[in-house]
């Protein structure tokens, strides 16, 4: 039933270590993507020549981008197409790269450019939505744990009444050293989940390890998977309106949605075996059943492109509120983290001081 996943680096020549040695100053940020892309469906709608649109692009960006896009610049003025430019660089993302591919292959690019930065705006915002939602429990958390060290520093000094000293948090630590080799521990702890983020960020941009794991979370997988149905369809869409084959749409699309990639082969084999698109998707078993559902009422109608443009509607508006979703449960579960510290704290502190009320009371 499965089918074999087509690698979106897989239009252009090379590996993607490759193409990272060739972009050499490393990923351009969606930020800067998104206002490239922007202008240029400007002005590629206008009129205007792609690779002139793009040679002004590339003397806008800040100094250490613009090698990237200077060689960009170059493969169009060798003649390839946008897509396949921009996948060779390494620098730009492989969903960015496969839409514009799409773009070139429909001669739908201005469309494509304008939707591609539109999303890209969209992840932009939701990123910044979750920075904002995590800095007032992020600095209570900082403040928490300086209230540790405080108090690790303060039991350095602290004895009972039988001048034993008093280890408020129960880690066995007491002075300066004690606070030393809890920030130590601390900032080891930090670094690790950092690596690790890292790691999974680049693995989920892959569609790796991170990609599958992610995708079976509570909230944030869902939101995931719809936008990435989304590409997808808005893919197809725009395949299905240039009149391009079944497999060809099939292939564009994997392009810009990697995650839901599908042997082309596969597909028209299934198609020559008597089965219909719904009944050919469906076996590949990649793509959500909202997007079959669709494809069928489309191949019902004949308004196959149409209804894959309104599902992916209808998949972003799911993708936007799961991720806002999200965003909100990330803060929840970081004031939670804060508060359970807190308390964890202060009831470490009540019983100590418990004790010693007691321990006096035993006195003579």
């Amino acid at each position: 039933m499965g089918a074999v996943c087509v690698r979106t680096a897989a239009f252009v020549g090379g590996t993607r270590a490759e193409r990272a040695r060739m972009a050499g100053s490393g990923r351009i940020p969606d930020a800067v993507l998104a206002d490239i892309l922007h202008r240029l469906s400007i002005a590629v709608g206008a009129g205007i020549d792609l690779r002139r649109a793009w040679a002004s692009e590339a003397g806008r960006v800040p100094g250490r981008w613009r090698p990237a896009l200077e060689r960009v610049a170059a493969r169009l003025r060798a003649g390839d197409g946008l897509g396949e430019a921009c996948a060779a660089t390494g620098a730009i993302p492989d969903l960015v790269a496969g839409m514009l591919l799409v773009g070139d292959r429909t001669g739908r690019l201005a469309e494509v450019l304008d939707e591609t930065a539109k999303t890209l705006s969209r992840s932009i915002a939701t990123r910044r939505t979750l920075r904002a939602a995590l800095v007032g429990p992020a600095i209570r958390l900082v403040v928490a744990v300086l209230a540790i060290v405080a108090m690790i520093i303060v039991s350095g000094f602290a004895r009972g009444l039988d001048g034993a000293p008093l280890d408020f948090l129960g880690l066995g630590l007491g002075g300066q050293r004690g606070a030393t080799l809890f920030l130590l521990g601390l900032a080891a702890t930090v670094v690790a989940i950092a690596v690790a983020a890292v790691a999974a960020r680049s693995s989920w941009r892959r569609r790796g390890w991170a990609w599958r794991i992610g995708r079976r979370l509570p909230l944030i997988g869902p939101a995931a998977v719809a936008a990435e149905a989304a590409a997808w369809c808005r893919a197809a869409s725009l395949a299905a309106h240039a009149g391009v084959s079944v497999g060809e749409m099939v292939e564009l699309a994997t392009h810009a949605a990697p995650g839901f990639g599908c042997d082309r082969r596969r597909v028209e084999d299934l198609l020559r075996n008597g089965r219909d698109l719904p009944e050919t998707l469906g076996a590949t078993s990649r793509l959500p059943r909202a997007v079959i559902e669709a494809v069928a009422v489309g191949e019902a109608t004949g308004t196959t492109a149409e209804a894959l443009d309104r599902v992916a509607d209808h998949l972003d508006e799911s993708a936007a509120r799961g991720f806002a979703a999200a965003v909100q449960a990330a803060g929840f579960l970081t004031w939670s983290l804060v508060a359970c510290l807190v308390a964890a704290v202060v009831i470490r502190v009540a019983a100590t001081y418990a004790r010693m009320i007691h321990d006096a009371a035993r006195l003579p």
